[in-house]
């Protein structure tokens, strides 16, 4: 649970796939039930098994706490919620998936916190309740009164929900009905139910799609292409910059574990917008490694306590090198060190330095530097850029510092001399790599 203004939030986390997802249905649920239906339990494995699953009842039902004011029971305030939960679950940034009004919460989030959205999926978005001139899928007065008095007088029974699947054209089960039944009982009480539904009738978020900055997919099942309400789907894409509209195949309203169509649209969309995230987290860098020569000899003749000292001291100085030619350092293992600068010309001044300095410890290290694009893993930088980085520095002698032919080339120009060093064949890296000495 997460406390939100005083209002408690149920939230579940599960599933152990690649990217974050926020599942915002619209309506019904609860968490703990939920997993009590078969049809929805496969459906929620089927997300599991595509991403870190991160999912909440909208305060007033489920599990969440009823909201004492109407005024708690606002869109904006589901926002909180969300922003709430994210933060609980540890999540940054998440692929969002809304489900009629849950794509209008969705909506505003996105406009509200780009940053934290990753990538939307709309499913029968519901961007605005009533019907108009130029809103034709929305309810009338006349549907609203009746949505009213089925909740009044049958929520929580088979009646009502054979009712509401006949409505979108599916003929459940008795099975089904006796399910959705006990959920809805569960999910909340008919007043609860009843305020839910008045809170979603001010639902009018379409002067916000033109401003939607964030990639979005909006799904519709092709049964609800032609239906009075979900039919707005093609026309909210249309209103979102960059937008893509994809039906699925199937006769119901809701996702199942079976819309593969479905799953394969969201699958292919959110792989695109990973890899070209990937593709933003690229950038030109200059890795640079040193380690110590002879340090194994060394530790031998000094003993652990005399060699951890020397190797503080040696530590101290290359970060004090590093600071002041506007290295990063990336990583240290054992006496070696691997930093990144955003100019070659620094790296390799920073590397001359080190050798150095270090000279009057007794200790002669060997350094090596390549640039070229890398990316952003887990906060560390990674790429081949990094391989050929390490496997340069270990073909330098003690006292020497090796640089690619592109570290050459870049800093043409500049007060650097180099000598050539050969070709080589740098292990685990394809062709044979022509390597320099800086003099």
């Amino acid at each position: 649970m997460k406390a939100v203004d005083g209002v408690a939030i149920g939230y579940q986390v599960y599933g152990e796939g690649p990217y974050d997802l926020v599942l915002n249905d619209g309506w019904m649920g609860n968490l703990d039930a939920n997993w009590d239906i078969d049809d929805f339990a496969r459906l929620l494995r089927v997300w599991a098994q595509r991403a870190r699953v991160i999912t909440f009842d909208r305060r007033g039902f489920g599990i969440s706490d009823r909201p004492g004011t109407p005024g708690q029971m606002a869109i904006e305030k589901s926002l909180d919620d969300m922003r709430a939960v994210m933060d609980a679950a540890g999540s940054e940034r998440a692929v969002v998936y809304g489900f009629e009004a849950g794509a209008a919460v969705s909506l505003l989030f996105a406009a509200s916190y780009p940053e934290r959205v990753t990538a939307l999926v709309l499913h029968a978005p519901l961007v605005r309740y009533w019907r108009s001139p130029d809103f034709p899928w929305g309810w009338t007065q006349e549907e609203a009164s009746e949505w009213d008095r089925w909740i009044e007088e049958s929520w929580g029974t088979p009646e009502f929900w054979r009712w509401n699947a006949e409505g979108m054209g599916y003929e459940p089960s008795t099975d089904e009905l006796r399910e959705w039944a006990r959920l809805s009982r569960l999910s909340a009480s008919p007043g609860a139910a009843l305020a839910i539904e008045r809170v979603e009738r001010e639902t009018d978020v379409r002067s916000i799609l033109a401003g939607i900055q964030v990639p979005t997919l909006v799904i519709l099942g092709e049964h609800d292409r032609d239906g009075n309400h979900w039919g707005a789907a093609p026309w909210v894409a249309e209103q979102i910059p960059g937008a893509r509209y994809q039906e699925f195949a199937g006769g119901f309203h809701f996702l199942q574990a079976e819309s593969s169509d479905a799953f394969d649209a969201i699958d292919h969309f959110v792989d695109e917008v990973r890899h070209v995230e990937a593709e933003f987290d690229r950038y030109l860098a200059s890795v640079l490694f040193t380690d110590i020569v002879g340090s194994t000899e060394q530790a031998a003749s000094l003993g652990d306590k005399g060699w951890a000292e020397l190797v503080t001291r040696h530590h101290g100085i290359v970060r004090t090198m590093l600071a002041r030619y506007r290295g990063t350092e990336i990583d240290t293992a054992g006496d070696g060190f691997f930093a990144s600068f955003d100019g070659p010309a620094r790296a390799v001044r920073c590397a001359q330095q080190i050798e150095q300095a270090v000279q009057p410890l007794g200790l002669k290290i060997r350094a090596g530097v390549h640039t070229g694009e890398v990316q952003t893993v887990d906060g560390k930088i990674a790429g081949m850029t990094v391989v050929i980085g390490a496997r340069v520095g270990a073909k330098a002698g003690a006292s020497e510092v090796l640089v690619s032919q592109t570290v050459k080339d870049l800093v043409a120009g500049s007060d650097l001399t180099f000598e050539d060093a050969g070709e080589h064949e740098l292990k685990g890296v394809p062709d044979r790599w022509h390597l320099y000495r800086v003099v």
